[in-house]
C-alpha cells in the first residue's frame, strides 16, 4: 500500500514487495472501496470557507486518438476527467469525481460537494462554462462564486511541448454573491493535481502506467485520497488535512487504513 500511494506503478510494486501482480490489484480494489465508503461517509458538515474547483485529465485503456472503432464513444475508454476540489485553508479534499468533462458530470460533482457542506462557502473555479450551469444548479443563491480566466498567449515552442501556452495573465469573475477578490484563486487545487499526478503513476504523462480500467483509476483515487487527507502530514499546517479540518483528532497510519478491510 506504501509503494502505490507513493507513486509507483502496479509491476513496480510487484518487483518491489515480491507479491503477484493479481495480488495487488486485489488490494487495490479492496481498499480502494473501503476507502472510498469511509470517505463518503465523514466527509460531512464541513465547515470550509474557501472552496477552489478544478478538473485533470488522465486516459484509460488507450489514448482517444488511438482507440479501436468499437471503443469509441465509450465512457471510460478514452479521456477521463477527475473533478477535484480542495479547501484552501486545511487542505483537505473533501470530494472527488470522475467522469466526462462537460455539464452532466460537472452538475454530479458540485452537487456531491454542496452536500458535504455545513455553511456558506466561497467558491472557485476555473474558466470553463460548464461550471455556470453546475454551480446555480447545485448551489442556487447560496454561495460567494467566481471564476478565475487565465489568459494564454501564442507560442510556437508550444506546439511542440506537451504542455498548453504560456499564461500572460489572468481574469477575475464574480459570478454569484459577494467573493472576496483576495480569495479568488485556483493554486491550490492546481498545486493538488501537480501532486495527484506524482502520487499516482496513473496520472504520469507519456508512460504505459495509465489505467486500463476506469473501475480501478477510481479505487487508485480512493487509496489516494484516503491517505492523502487522513496519513500524510501537510509541510505547512504540520498535521493531516483531516485534523486540520476537524474530520478527525488523530494522525491515521497506514496500518488503520488497512484495518478498515475488517
Amino acid at each position: 500500500m506504501a509503494a502505490l500511494v507513493e507513486g509507483n506503478s502496479i509491476r513496480a510494486t510487484c518487483r518491489m514487495t515480491g507479491v503477484a501482480k493479481g495480488t495487488v490489484l486485489k488490494l487495490l480494489v479492496d481498499l480502494g472501496k473501503v476507502c472510498a465508503e469511509y470517505q463518503d461517509k465523514v466527509l460531512r458538515n464541513l465547515t470550509c470557507k474557501k472552496i477552489q474547483c478544478d478538473e485533470i485529465w488522465a486516459f484509460v485503456y488507450a489514448k482517444e486518438k488511438n482507440l479501436p472503432k468499437d471503443k469509441e464513444g465509450q465512457f471510460g475508454y478514452g479521456d477521463v476527467w477527475t473533478f477535484t476540489a480542495i479547501d484552501a485553508e486545511s487542505k483537505l479534499v473533501p470530494t472527488w469525481h470522475i467522469g466526462n468533462r462537460d455539464i452532466k458530470d460537472a452538475t454530479i460533482f458540485m452537487k456531491d460537494l454542496a452536500g458535504r457542506l455545513k455553511n456558506k462557502v466561497q467558491l472557485t473555479t476555473d474558466g470553463h462554462k460548464m461550471y455556470l450551469e453546475a454551480v446555480e444548479d447545485a448551489f442556487g443563491c447560496e454561495v460567494d462564486f467566481s471564476q478565475l480566466v487565465k489568459i494564454y498567449g501564442t507560442s510556437p515552442e508550444a506546439e511542440k511541448r506537451y504542455s498548453p501556452a504560456e499564461c500572460i495573465g489572468t481574469e477575475r469573475h464574480k459570478i454569484t454573491g459577494s467573493p472576496d477578490d483576495d480569495s479568488i484563486s485556483t493554486s491550490y487545487v492546481e498545486r493538488q493535481n501537480l501532486t495527484m499526478r506524482m502520487g499516482m503513476r496513473r496520472f504520469t504523462r507519456l508512460t504505459n502506467g495509465f489505467s486500463k480500467k476506469a473501475l480501478n483509476l477510481f479505487y487508485a483515487e480512493s487509496l489516494y485520497f484516503m491517505h492523502y487527507n487522513f496519513c500524510r502530514i501537510h509541510q505547512t499546517l504540520r498535521m493531516t488535512p483531516a485534523m486540520k479540518a476537524g474530520v478527525t483528532d488523530r494522525l491515521w497510519e497506514i496500518e488503520d487504513i488497512l484495518s478498515l478491510l475488517k
